[in-house]
């Protein structure tokens, strides 16, 4: 996983969707290499449609953590997409290093038969993945040429082709837990120019906090830049940074492998699930971005703090509800479930790093974490406050659904 931290930055034309589906695959292959290994897990392959493993495959002696580091290399190699060959290398470098040391004691036997069992379970979710054949054909084609969007008042646009729809049809996609029709949405506040309306003084909120927030350099600036992971090649995903903060967690409590494995693919399954709901009601809703109504009513000069670092003022989707919002409460559910939510915490994540504000923040609850994470998007001023409300709804509500998978047999 910090390998893949590592790398995942550097993925193109991924993020969040793309990832948060890869992040999804590569820990259920990794859950599935260690299950045999631990009888109080419980296999997905009863659950997943179409997703099956051959237990005559292993071999009776496997070294779990010889078969993971397989299972690994394959399935990262596979699904992070579009990497430069310098950072593709540290794949296969990476899984030679910590071979090395895996492999001493072990017979020749031991090591063969183990390396082909994490290969199997790596190759048979690589095909199970492809047989999405919604997702791998938009992972293809993220900006999609044959989508116009809707025209209505208040409604999201792109202003030229780099900031065409992003991902438009991924409400199709494979989902693990929750599928789309079995969340809900509420509408948005009606779109509205009357100053003092609700939709307005919410703009308002946006125009204001952003730019004191630029202007003052103050803690809010700090916040949305810790928390952006907007910028590729420079920050990694709205969805890896959950994984980021897993691997914090699990140190930080001392999880032995069976449990990490589990609480990965739970997160994986809960991020995969809240990217195609989000993207669902997002051109559902067809939500504006602040900065093109701040533009038009409010100030023709106005930069979102985001616009340092890209090109393009704007993500290339609708606003509500807010992906970030939904990936930070998708996790921070899941991180409830199994450490409880009083759980103080450091987020480490950019710790050292002198191209934006990362120094490290402590939070004493996970609510208070995503909650953060959620309302950041305002000072970094892509998002208003009835987005990231609705995003930390939603997502709470795949992590319920995500949480009642039983993985782990009851204790007899």
């Amino acid at each position: 996983m910090d390998l893949l931290l590592e790398i995942e930055q550097h993925s193109t034309g991924m993020r969040p969707n793309a990832t948060a589906r890869a992040l999804a695959y590569i820990e259920l292959a990794g859950y599935e290499t260690i299950v045999p290994g631990d009888r109080r897990l419980v296999s997905n392959t009863r659950r997943l449609d179409g997703f099956q493993l051959n237990r005559d495959e292993l071999a009776r002696r496997v070294d779990w953590e010889l078969a993971l580091n397989k299972t690994f290399s394959m399935t990262i190699d596979h699904f992070m997409l579009h990497l430069p060959d310098v950072e593709r290398a540290k794949i296969e470098a990476f899984e030679q290093e910590k071979r090395e040391n895996l492999i001493q004691g072990l017979s020749d036997n031991a090591i063969e038969d183990s390396e082909d069992w994490g290969a199997y379970v790596a190759k048979r979710v690589i095909l199970y993945s492809q047989t999405d054949d919604e997702a791998e054909a938009q992972i293809l084609e993220p900006q999609p040429t044959s989508y116009e969007p809707p025209v209505g008042e208040g409604y999201w646009t792109y202003s030229a082709d780099p900031e065409r729809a992003l991902f438009p049809y991924w409400k199709s996609v494979r989902t693990f837990a929750v599928a789309p029709e079995q969340t809900t949405t509420i509408a948005p506040t009606a779109y509205s120019e009357q100053i003092g309306s609700d939709y307005y003084e919410q703009m308002m909120e946006v125009y204001t906090v952003n730019n004191i927030a630029k202007e003052e350099l103050n803690e809010d600036l700090w916040i949305a830049e810790f928390w952006s992971d907007d910028v590729e090649g420079l920050m990694i995903s709205p969805p890896a940074r959950q994984i980021s903060i897993a691997n914090q967690l699990i140190r930080q409590e001392n999880l032995n492998l069976s449990e990490a494995m589990r609480l990965f693919v739970k997160l994986g399954f809960s991020l995969n699930d809240a990217a195609v709901s989000t993207w669902k009601y997002k051109y559902e809703h067809m939500v504006m971005r602040p900065s093109v109504f701040i533009h038009d009513l409010i100030d023709p000069d106005f930069e979102t703090n985001l616009y340092k670092f890209i090109y393009w003022p704007n993500p290339s989707f609708p606003g509500y509800p807010s992906g970030h919002s939904c990936f930070a409460s998708a996790a921070a559910g899941v991180f409830i479930d199994f450490f409880g939510n009083q759980t103080t915490f450091t987020d480490r994540t950019h710790e050292g790093r002198t191209e934006f504000l990362g120094e490290p923040r402590t939070f004493t609850t996970m609510e208070e974490m995503a909650e953060e994470n959620a309302f950041s998007r305002i000072p970094l001023g892509v998002h208003i406050r009835m987005d990231c409300t609705e995003g930390l709804r939603l997502g709470y509500e795949i992590a319920d659904g995500v949480n009642e998978l039983r993985l782990k047999r009851k204790s007899q």
